[in-house]
Order: C-alpha cells, then structure tokens, then sequence
C-alpha cells in the first residue's frame, strides 16, 4: 500500500463567500494529481453528521425482515430503498454491502413523478425516530455544500464562479446512500465491499465513520483514504473528467472494512441536471488508458440517458423498472 496521503484542505472562506482563489488553486492542484481531497471548515453541522450515524447504526441493527419492509423494489422507478448484501454489482461482481438509497425528497404533484420519470419521487424511510427529518436535513446540507465546491472547481478551472451553476447544476441529480459494510477479517480477503470503480457525476462528498476502508489508486499501486474527524472525502467523477478534456481524471477506488467492525460510509452524489447534454468545456487530452475501457470523450446523451445506463449494469434486477 503507497504511503502517499490525500491533501486536507481548509474550504471556510469559499463556505463564507470571501476571496477563494488560493482554495481553487488547491482543489485544482488535487484534482489533477489525486482526484481526491479532504475538506475541513465545510460548515456541515457536526451534531448532525453524528446523529445521522447513530440513527443508521441503529437501522443496520435490525432484522433482515423489518428492513425489507422498505426495500427498493418498493420503490419503483424513484430507485429508494433498502438493498442486502450482495445485491448491487460492480464490474458484475457482488459488493459486500448492505445500503439505503435516496434522492431529492418530492411530492407526488411535482410534474416529474407525475410523469413517472425515472429516479424522482418519494424517499422510503424505516420506522425510526428522527430518521427521515435526519437524513432530509442531511441532504439539504450536503447539497448547498455541493453548490460551494462546485464554484471552487469553476474558478481552479479558470471558470466564471457560477459557470456549473448555469449550465449543469441549477436543478442537480442529487444521489445519497448510506452503506454498510460487514467485516472483511471474518468474511476473506477477497471480499471486497466495493470493487475498483469511478463514480459517474460531477461530485462525491464522502462522510466515513471512524474505520478504515477506503483505497485510492495512485499510479499502479493504491493508499488508504483513512477518515479524519469532520472532514469530508471528495472526489471528481466521470462527468467532470469528460467535462475537463482529461485535465482532471475520475480516479478510481474500492473499499474493503478490515476492522473488525461494520463500517459505515455516507457517499453523496451531486450531479448534472438529468436532462443536461454535458459538453467539454476544454479540448480533449490524448486518451488515457481506463481501468473499465470506458472512453469519456466519445459519450453523448444527456445525463440521465448516462446515468440510467449505469443504472442497469449495477442493479440488473430493477431494469425493467427504470
């Protein structure tokens, strides 16, 4: 394992709306070498972050039954719910995970449910005090901390400040999902809670609990992303690498939980409008070599046509519903 670390940086005066350039020019600095950072001074409550991990653990504790009372089939083309382990794919390969999934919380007039469109509707909650004003805080949260990163990742792009604001993310897909991992020292080591990925949109903002695992591929070796109080891990997806011409790589990663103690992991997902046709904003690098064979420059669609074809390689089984 390489010893490298990711970069921690300070993000309060990008948070407060005061002269940023130096923050952009670390998230850049980060983006072309790691594409992964750590941010700290993000204004995220942390009493919130850990009542949103005490409610979890507590939902994870329960029977199989009771969760499957919420489980995704339930939820139809919205995609909320419960999944067990062993459930959802990646690369075809069973993660070792269990996980709740959710979106932006909508009512059933909105023009969008109305319409049956894919991945939009109503969150299904467990049976848990707090849980469901919990996580929708949460989401609120993280999701005006994706507006604030995403004016930082403009300006170390040489961009107007708003310039994703206008064109990608004045309506973002907003994707949370809380996972649960078993152990690995009991289950082996091949089992792998995720297997070696790249996250699809724009942003991942990552809040892990106090056990290691996550990896970061770091040339042809990989480092531990270990968790840092009140920090949030965050890295760049497909769509800003294709967005980029290359200049910032989606990099991939994996997870395994070799503690000897479930893990708990709160990845949030802050994306393009699904109805978004994402363009390069600056001519294409010479290819790189992907861990999937996956040519970002040669996509076309909107978002959403990426997204649900994604979609369908990772939960097989709900296809017919999207």
């Amino acid at each position: 394992m390489s010893p490298q670390s990711l970069p921690i940086i300070d993000i309060s005066a990008l948070v407060a709306g005061e002269s940023s350039e130096h923050i952009a020019a670390e998230i850049g600095q980060a983006c072309r070498e790691q594409g992964f950072f750590y941010v700290v001074g993000h204004g995220v409550s942390l009493a919130l972050q850990e009542q949103l991990e005490h409610l979890s653990r507590e939902f994870f504790a329960i029977d199989l039954e009771t969760k499957m009372a919420i489980r995704m089939e339930l939820g139809g083309r919205a995609w909320r719910g419960y999944f067990p382990i062993e459930h959802e794919l990646t690369a075809g390969v069973p993660d070792i995970k269990e996980g709740l999934y959710f979106g932006a919380e909508l009512p059933d007039d909105d023009p969008r449910v109305v319409t049956n469109k894919p991945l939009h509707g109503r969150n299904l909650f467990p049976e848990i005090d707090h849980f469901r004003e919990t996580v929708l805080a949460y989401m609120d949260a993280l999701t005006q901390l994706g507006h604030t990163l995403m004016r930082g990742l403009a300006l170390s792009l040489g961009l107007q400040i708003d310039y994703f604001d206008r064109h990608y993310t004045a309506d973002p897909t907003i994707l949370f999902r809380i996972f649960h991992y078993p152990t690995s020292v009991r289950l082996g080591q091949a089992a792998w809670g995720v297997g070696e990925h790249t996250d699809y949109g724009l942003l991942t903002i990552l809040r892990q609990d106090r056990y290691s695992g996550l990896q970061v591929k770091s040339g042809s070796s990989w480092m531990n992303a270990p968790p840092v109080p009140n920090t949030f891990v965050c890295n760049i997806g497909d769509m800003l690498d294709r967005m980029s011409g290359g200049l910032y790589r989606s990099t991939p990663h994996r997870v395994r939980n070799e503690s000897h103690h479930g893990r708990l992991s709160f990845p949030f997902f802050f994306d393009p409008d699904m109805n978004a046709d994402i363009k390069p904003i600056f001519p294409a690098r010479p290819p790189v070599a992907r861990w999937d064979g996956t040519k970002l420059q040669e996509l076309s669609g909107t978002y959403g046509d990426y997204l649900l074809g994604k979609i369908a390689k990772v939960f097989p089984d709900l296809t017919d519903r999207l």
